[in-house]
């Protein structure tokens, strides 16, 4: 009976020790300790892009957070990558997700002409501040910083998006895309390539996007090409392309982003109002 009592009390000890060391190992690996640099995955991550990740995790864009991370908070690169596939997401595209598209597009295009300009980032800055406030925007221009120092391949980054966000969502990017590119008043032709290219990845229409750059490239028929409609058309395809455009760029559309996104989206639906009231005063329709 002694000799059992010994075996059991070691068998306990030795599961206690391999237990406690297990532990240990996972906190070395996760970075569950102590310290600035332990940001789990998914909720520090996302405190610091404005709000929760799912699919920009995986893939090229999480491969970027990684890389961004491991800079931010040691001081390295740390080479965290992750092993979602980077093509495929079954999940609904989350705040975070979009805040982290918009900030490594938006780091492309402004390295797009090999000058980041002052003011790229005042209109980046600006933009935040309205639609996130001032604390997540000091953290996202954060980010931003980090992602202008990296290479960004745009044709694997735009794939992932193209696969894993829904077109109003995409449509939203390109918007703040232009706007960026807008910020000095004067559009390069690299900048405008470099978007273009950057929504044919995203795999969005010429026609939608000759109709968000026309909200910022005006010319005689800009309004039309807002609406995705020749100057030639009548009256009532003028109509009903105004409709039909009213839904596609309505802020509802992007509403399951939150509310700043969908905030952002309302001055795209104004343009779209503007270009429609242009045409009718044009022609006198009532």
């Amino acid at each position: 009976m002694a000799a059992v009592l010994i075996l059991l009390g070691i068998a306990v000890l030795f599961f206690y020790l391999s237990s406690s060391a297990s532990k240990k190992q996972a906190q070395k690996i996760h970075g569950t300790g102590s310290g600035p640099s332990n940001i789990n995955q998914s909720g520090g991550y996302g405190k610091w892009i404005g709000g929760g990740l799912g699919w920009a995790l995986g893939g090229p864009i999480g491969g970027l957070l990684g890389f961004m991370f491991g800079s931010m908070f040691e001081g390295k690169s740390n080479g965290t990558t992750y092993q979602t596939h980077p093509y495929t997401s079954g999940q609904e595209t989350q705040t975070g997700d979009f805040s982290a598209s918009l900030l490594v597009l938006a780091a492309a295009v402004m390295k797009a002409d090999g000058v980041v300009k002052k003011s790229e980032l005042d209109y980046v800055k600006r933009f935040l501040e309205h639609n996130f406030g001032q604390q997540k925007t000091a953290q996202l221009l954060l980010v931003l910083r980090e992602l202008l120092n990296k290479d960004i391949n745009i044709q694997e980054v735009s794939t992932q998006i193209r696969y894993a966000m829904d077109l109003s969502s995409r449509l939203q990017l390109l918007h703040f895309l232009f706007g960026i590119a807008g910020a000095d008043k004067a559009f390069s032709d690299t900048e405008i390539r470099t978007i273009q290219d950057i929504a044919g990845y995203m795999n969005i229409s010429n026609a939608d996007f000759n109709s968000v750059k026309a909200m910022f490239v005006k010319d005689l028929d800009s309004a039309y090409t807002i609406l995705e409609i020749s100057s030639h058309a009548t009256n009532d395809e003028v109509k009903k392309a105004y409709h039909k455009m009213a839904i596609k760029y309505h802020p509802d559309k992007v509403s399951h982003l939150g509310e700043e996104v969908q905030k952002a989206a309302e001055e795209k639906f104004q343009k779209l109002n503007a270009a429609y009231d242009e045409i009718k005063k044009r022609r006198g329709i009532v």
